[in-house]
């Protein structure tokens, strides 16, 4: 599985970004898809969460900002992050996910930067 994330960039708090992650390798549509990501010097963490059926869901950090989303004719997972904090500061990946949110997918992509300023 090859997984591309983009999108990532500077905003200021406040601010949104829209991040796209591209994949290629796998059945699409067979599979759950997350956004975790992983700030200098802390574990990833999970983000968000979109199954198959498109059933979302988040970790109480980022629910009624970010919203996932996936474009199977485009084998892409989208995050779009509204009302950015510094806080959400850090390098953000796309993989293939359990439908609670667990990486399915041991390989990792080089992510995508994600930096916000107060």
């Amino acid at each position: 599985v090859q997984l591309v994330e983009f999108g990532g960039g500077l905003a200021q708090a406040g601010g949104s970004l829209r991040l796209s992650c591209r994949v290629s390798g796998i059945t699409f549509t067979a599979n759950a898809m997350a956004w975790y990501r992983q700030a200098p010097g802390q574990q990833r963490e999970w983000v968000a969460t979109v199954t198959r059926g498109g059933r979302t869901n988040y970790p109480d950090s980022v629910k009624g900002r970010f919203t996932i989303s996936r474009d199977n004719g485009k084998s892409t997972v989208y995050l779009q992050m509204n009302s950015l904090k510094p806080e959400d500061t850090a390098v953000y990946y796309c993989n293939i996910a359990t439908d609670n949110g667990l990486p399915a997918n041991r390989n990792w992509g080089q992510g995508t930067q994600v930096t916000v300023s107060s």
